[in-house]
């Protein structure tokens, strides 16, 4: 092939041509030898005649340049012309294709299959057997090594796994590997331990090429909050120039819809490969965040979920007084419910019943003394992580409490009296605060210049006095005081919780110190001991591109698994739900680093970027020949021939010429030929427009003329007879009942028929039955992404359920398998299936089993206010899979009498009419969609329910 730029040729020597057009130039310029003039009398009897023909001496340039065109088109066209040309890839023998597939592949996955694709083609051209394996999945056993065809209708079930592969796997299966194979490894772009020692045992097998994409990967730290702030640290792993990216914090708005609550730019500086940034929200608002995320950026590892470390935290308040009635400004706990109430659950009764409740945080308010029990057990849920907080108040300073030696609920020694600041007695003027210091957990918040101090309780001037105080007055006095126990802490306030010592509880400054102190009571991941003996139930899981999903059906977890969460198949990253919490599992943590895969010198390192070969032949060549028909019509018009209704006729038939160059089932030939995805594959120009015969013809018209019922033929004759009678009963009970008035049903063959004429197909399943060829699955992909359903039925319900391991079951799965099949789940009780015309619970044939699966609803779909059921998928759901004979029960013979038994007696006629209702339901459901989700039909529906 001879490249020229983008542009390559099969045969250039066909090019040459080219230098004919300027001797075809002169040809066609060329003036015939001027005639002999002779004079002749009678020509005088021609004068004052007028010619209405007239003729050119010479053809017009334009003329001679449309022609130039057409010739130089169809000399190109011949020479195959190819846009893009791809350099073939050298090489015999078994070939391994080794994809990372990993979270950080996610962000160029498109790349990465259009990557594969093209290299299956290299593959395909040189004959070699492949095998496509993922890290993060590998297969036991020898290397699956198959044609390349095979892998390309796979490609679309391939995805990256939210989770890095596991190191230790990666050595067994490198270690297990014999046979001697090349290797093409597409790279995520991290840097791994287990990658080095992979690229050793790979080389061991043959030479290996990397392929890798040079796009940045982002990651996200789990979100901390510490001090009033949520801190947020984004990770990338190249540090070569400045960057900046944008976080949003993710969650629900009070209407209940997603939206982003919060955003904020993250700034790398160049040689930096992490950055954190500090996002202050309120207390409500923060409560409401399910996620942060990197914006633009479709990855797991770009998402941090967020545990109950951001929810609201459970309060105890306990006074040691109590206000009398109508004085509630005056009581000690008026001002801490104000504040608090917003962002926490308050809790009151007594110290000993509170203390059961286990509460994140515990307010004392002028409490002086306790009994030695409640002190015990105090001590010991401070231990473990609790946050006892004490306002001083007249009992506490008239009290003998931590004076001569510091008591263990109090963080500092007092003096006896207390101290009182402004009045006629006193030592001067109300205090103020002073500015927080950088160490204390209100540092950063802004001090008022009206909030006033006019008494207090005194701390002793011990050693570790100031290393204690985390807030103070003007004049150096410690305001605020902190111990820490174990994994708590107790705070003292050295003031009452009322306005009656000091002017803080009035402000906002208040709110905002116990909102930083009664948030943070305790660490979001427990320890191993108290997860020891737990199970913890998946609610949501991120797959690779980070779309949070519904857990489903999953195990529940040990919690000793949460104590070191490593995310894999057994733990995939989300939410996972205990007794009385909910922990994130991220797929990076707290100690994760990001850096960039390295490769030796002696690996050839490759892009993802491929560009897709476009052959241009038949471009050109329908170029070429709109151009002729040009000139014809140009000649034409030169020539005077062009009159009347020829004028028209010439119109029509450039604009038909036109048309079927630039139409659509040209273009999409085109595409087909040169650009389809592996992801959506699309069947040749050949399926799009078929040359129909007659008979194919007046099928397609029997089949649209009127609603047709359809079944696959199996090559099994006698279910496709049971099939053929099945849907003819089906078809007879829907024109007796509804308003459907099926035509006679029709056999498809999946070969070679068109299934766009029919909207539903019964596919009974047959051991014996041939696997579809690509073209056919390509056609049956088409058919199920453009509203048409099938219905598989394995007619084993009696032996086994649905995927069970019989013989029909398992040529379901083979069937299945390169099919682009949505996630399934057992059809739930509020499935349109179960009232689009009939309201049924079972969904029997010829066997009753429940085991009847349909399209999964979205994460979202959930109970809808005033609706007894959810609004599930908007569209039909693509395939019905059960195992129930529907066929058998349907059947009938010419006379309207069933051809099969059905159960026994009444129980069995009843379960037969159950199974009609159930196929005049599924026909509504695909000719109607999910109309009934209309809250319109609500109260009929719950009328008929007996609701």
């Amino acid at each position: 092939m001879w490249v020229l730029g983008s542009l390559g040729f099969t045969a250039p020597w066909l090019l040459l041509g080219l230098i004919a057009l300027p001797v075809l130039w002169l040809i066609l310029r060329a003036v015939p030898p001027a005639p002999i003039r002779r004079r002749f009398p009678g020509v005088a009897l021609l004068l004052g005649l007028r010619d209405d023909d007239s003729q050119s001496d010479r053809t017009p340039w334009w003329l001679l340049l449309l022609r130039m065109l057409a010739v130089a088109a169809a000399i190109i066209a011949f020479a195959g012309p190819v846009l893009n040309p791809q350099a073939e890839r050298a090489g015999s023998g078994p070939l391994l294709i080794l994809v990372d597939a990993t979270w950080a592949d996610a962000r160029d996955w498109p790349r990465v299959l259009d990557r594969i694709e093209t290299l299956l083609a290299d593959a395909g051209r040189s004959d070699r057997p492949v095998a496509v394996v993922a890290s993060t999945d590998l297969p036991a056993g020898d290397l699956p090594f198959q044609a390349p065809e095979t892998w390309v209708n796979r490609l679309a079930a391939l995805t990256p796994a939210p989770w890095a592969p596991d190191p230790q796997r990666i050595a067994d299966w490198a270690t297990g590997l014999e046979e001697s194979f090349e290797t093409w490894w597409l790279s995520d772009g991290l840097d791994r331990e287990s990658r080095a020692t992979l690229l050793t045992a790979l080389e061991d097998h043959g030479p290996v090429t990397a392929f890798e994409s040079p796009r940045p990967v982002y990651g996200l730290r789990p979100a901390r909050f510490e001090d009033g702030l949520i801190h947020l640290t984004a990770l990338r792993a190249r540090d070569d120039t400045d960057a900046t990216i944008t976080l949003a914090a993710r969650g629900l708005d009070p209407t209940g819809t997603e939206r982003v609550l919060a955003r904020t730019d993250a700034t790398f500086a160049a040689g930096d490969t992490e950055t954190t940034v500090q996002l202050s929200l309120p207390a409500e608002l923060r409560n409401r965040v399910s996620r942060f995320e990197v914006e633009g950026i479709r990855s797991a590892g770009a998402v941090s979920l967020t545990d109950d470390g951001l929810k609201r935290r459970e309060v105890a308040l306990i006074s040691g007084t109590e206000a009398d009635e109508g004085l509630e400004l005056l009581s000690p706990l008026h001002y801490l419910e104000q504040a608090l109430a917003p962002t926490a659950d308050l809790i009151d009764g007594a110290l000993a019943d509170v203390l059961l409740a286990n509460p994140d945080a515990i307010i004392l308010a002028d409490v002086a003394t306790v009994s030695p029990a409640e002190e015990t057990a105090l001590l010991e849920w401070i231990d473990e992580g609790g946050l006892l907080v004490r306002f001083a108040g007249p009992r506490l300073a008239a009290s003998d409490v931590s004076r001569a030696e510091e008591d263990p609920l109090l963080p500092v020694r007092l003096r006896e009296g207390g101290r009182t600041v402004g009045g006629a007695m006193s030592w001067g003027d109300p205090k103020t605060l002073r500015a927080f210091a950088e160490g204390s957990p209100f540092h950063g918040l802004p001090v008022p210049p009206d909030v006033t101090v006019s008494a207090q309780v005194m701390a002793q001037p011990d050693p570790d006095l100031a290393s204690r105080a985390i807030a103070a007055l003007d004049d150096g006095t410690p305001l605020v005081t902190r111990k820490r126990i174990g994994q708590g802490q107790v705070i003292l306030f050295h003031v009452t919780a009322n306005a009656e010592w000091s002017s803080l509880p009035l402000s906002g400054l208040f709110v905002q110190m116990l909102e930083r102190l009664a948030i943070s009571t305790r660490p979001a991941q427990p320890d191993a001991a108290e997860l020891a003996g737990t199970t913890w139930t998946p609610e949501d899981i991120l797959d690779g591109f980070g779309t949070i999903r519904d857990a489903g059906t999953l195990p529940g977890i040990a919690g000793e698994a949460l104590a070191t969460p490593q995310p894999g198949p057994a733990l995939p990253p989300g939410l996972y739900a205990g007794a009385d919490r909910r922990l994130a599992v991220n797929v990076l943590d707290d100690a994760a680093e990001l850096r960039p895969a390295t490769w030796p010198a002696r690996i050839p390192v490759e892009g993802l970027s491929s560009a897709r070969e476009t052959a241009l032949t038949g471009a050109l060549l329908i170029a070429a020949l709109a151009l002729l028909m040009a000139d014809v019509i140009a000649a034409l018009f030169l020539s005077g021939r062009l009159r009347g209704p020829r004028v028209t006729t010439a119109a029509a038939v450039l604009a038909a010429l036109l048309g079927a160059g630039l139409s659509p089932d040209f273009a999409h030939a085109q595409i087909t030929d040169g650009t389809a995805s592996s992801q959506n594959p699309q069947p040749d120009a050949e399926d799009v427009a078929p040359d129909l015969t007659a008979a194919e013809v007046e099928r397609a018209l029997a089949a649209t003329g009127e609603v047709v019922l359809a079944h696959v033929l199996t090559g099994d004759a006698r279910v496709d007879e049971t099939a053929r009678a099945g849907l003819a009963g089906l078809s007879d009970t829907l024109y007796r009942r509804t308003s459907i008035e099926p035509a006679a049903p029709i056999a498809v063959d999946i070969e070679t028929d068109e299934l766009a004429f029919y909207p539903f197909l019964y596919w009974p399943i047959s051991t014996e039955q041939p696997l579809p060829s690509a073209a056919a699955y390509a056609r049956l992909n088409t058919y199920l992404r453009t509203g048409g359903m099938i219905l598989f039925d394995t007619r084993d319900a009696d032996t086994g359920g649905f995927g069970a391991n019989t013989p029909t079951g398992r040529k379901l799965q083979q069937i299945a398998q390169p099919l682009d099949v949505p996630p399934l789940e057992p059809i739930p009780a509020d499935h349109v299936l179960t009232r689009t015309f009939y309201l049924l619970q079972d969904f029997p044939g010829r066997h009753a089993s429940r085991d009847v699966w349909v399209e999964a609803a979205p994460p979202d779909a959930e109970q809808i206010e005033g609706m007894p059921f959810r609004n599930l998928n908007d569209g039909v759901t693509p395939v019905v899979i059960g195992g129930n004979d529907w066929a058998a029960a349907w059947a009938m013979d010419a006379n309207g009498s069933a051809l099969y038994p059905v159960g026994r007696g009444y129980a069995g006629e009843r379960q037969r009419e159950i199974a009609y209702r159930f196929g005049v339901n599924l026909i509504m459901h695909v000719l109607t969609g999910n109309y009934k989700s209309d809250q319109v039909h609500v109260p009929a529906l719950l009328d008929r329910l007996g609701q």
